[in-house]
């Protein structure tokens, strides 16, 4: 049957400095890479999970996490396809940012809602900042009227969910004939567009869904790609844990 492995980034260096990352490209920390190399043992022990193609981001921190976790897999050899539609959200100025001072110079409700809100995006990166990704070689071939100055969750849905349809829907048809599955290495964001999508959640259900680092989520769908099953890999409390310490982060 078609199976969709989801899997969020390990802990990047931003996320351990608590530091809104966006479209900034940035490394993993030691227990991010760890992070991803549990997620591929979890993989590997899964029975009849049988991955045949990967999808993941433009950005570092998704893209070494899907290698990390393919190496512990025994999967290294997969065909992999990269989409900008699948990064992070753009969290406009506030890239770089840290979050308690974000919260501190505007306050919590107007972090909250930037954060959290389906709707509300953050303030735009200025035109001509040298934080912005019009000159980046990765986004070379994207119009430049498609690359964002910031985001807003309902944004990401929208970039995201035409690949899911034009890409990754065709590889869970095609691998699912033959009992394979497609992993997707993505993010907080991305995933959580997704999911938006998969499970039919409203948009005050998405805004509270959390999504913790290294753990696989695994939909498995009938032909007519009706969700059968969903959960996620491993100790259930875990990630119901690892999702809660996301909840808590101060932004």
């Amino acid at each position: 049957m078609p199976t969709l492995v989801l899997l969020r980034h390990g802990q990047s260096e931003w996320n351990e400095a608590n530091l809104f990352t966006g479209w900034h490209d940035v490394g993993l920390t030691e227990r991010g890479v760890q992070e991803a190399r549990d997620a591929g043992l979890l993989l590997a022990a899964e029975p009849g999970l049988d991955l045949r193609v990967v999808h993941t981001s433009v950005l570092t921190r998704a893209i070494r996490t899907a290698e990390l976790a393919l190496g512990a897999a025994g999967r290294s050899w997969l065909p992999v396809r990269r989409s900008w539609r699948l990064n992070e959200r753009h969290y406009g100025d506030l890239t770089g940012k840290n979050k308690v001072q974000v919260a501190e110079q505007f306050g919590r409700d107007q972090l909250l809602a930037w954060r959290r809100s389906y709707d509300t995006p953050p303030p735009p990166m200025p035109a001509g900042d040298e934080r912005r990704s019009d000159g980046d070689p990765r986004y070379r071939d994207v119009p430049r009227d498609l690359l964002p100055a910031t985001e807003c969750l309902k944004d990401v849905v929208a970039r995201v969910l035409p690949y899911f349809d034009d890409a990754i829907v065709p590889d869970l048809l095609d691998e699912g004939a033959r009992g394979g599955a497609v992993l997707v290495a993505a993010h907080g964001n991305s995933l959580r567009a997704l999911r938006m999508h998969l499970d039919a959640l409203s948009e005050d259900e998405v805004v509270g869904l959390e999504i913790p680092t290294g753990i696989p989520f695994v939909y498995e769908f009938d032909a007519r790609m009706a969700v059968l099953s969903a959960r996620y890999l491993g100790d259930a409390a875990a990630a119901a844990a690892a999702a809660a310490a996301v909840a808590r982060q101060a932004g």
